[in-house]
């Protein structure tokens, strides 16, 4: 499986972004996809995720009710709708799989697309 993050960029607070991650491959039936965020010095934090065969997302607290992850199986891209975003969202983001679900573990990963929040 390979992935291809893009999307990145600035932008203001308040703004929005999509992030897109189109993949090759389809590991197994109940594989998942996710975005994870990683600021240098940071642990990791999965931001949300999404389960290809049904369509269960998942969020974390920091993210719920801004950030939108979709996926079109048509075109093997997950995406990563970002609204109302604030600085403490800048990070480098990366889509991943996950080959049995959700909760892991991740073992395909993008390379990352720097979002950037600041006036």
């Amino acid at each position: 499986v390979q992935l291809q993050a893009s999307g990145g960029g600035l932008v203001q607070p308040g703004g929005s972004l999509r992030l897109s991650c189109a993949f090759s491959g389809r590991p197994y039936s109940d594989y998942a996809m996710a975005w994870f965020r990683q600021v240098p010095g940071k642990g990791r934090e999965r931001v949300a995720a999404i389960t290809w065969r049904n369509g269960g997302k998942y969020y974390a607290d920091s993210v719920k009710g801004r950030f939108t992850i979709s996926r079109d199986a048509a075109s093997n891209t997950v995406y990563l709708q970002m609204n109302s975003l604030k600085p403490e969202d800048t990070a480098n983001y990366y889509c991943a799989c996950a080959p049995d679900g959700v909760t892991g573990p991740y073992d395909y990963w993008g390379q990352g697309t720097l979002v950037t929040v600041s006036s």
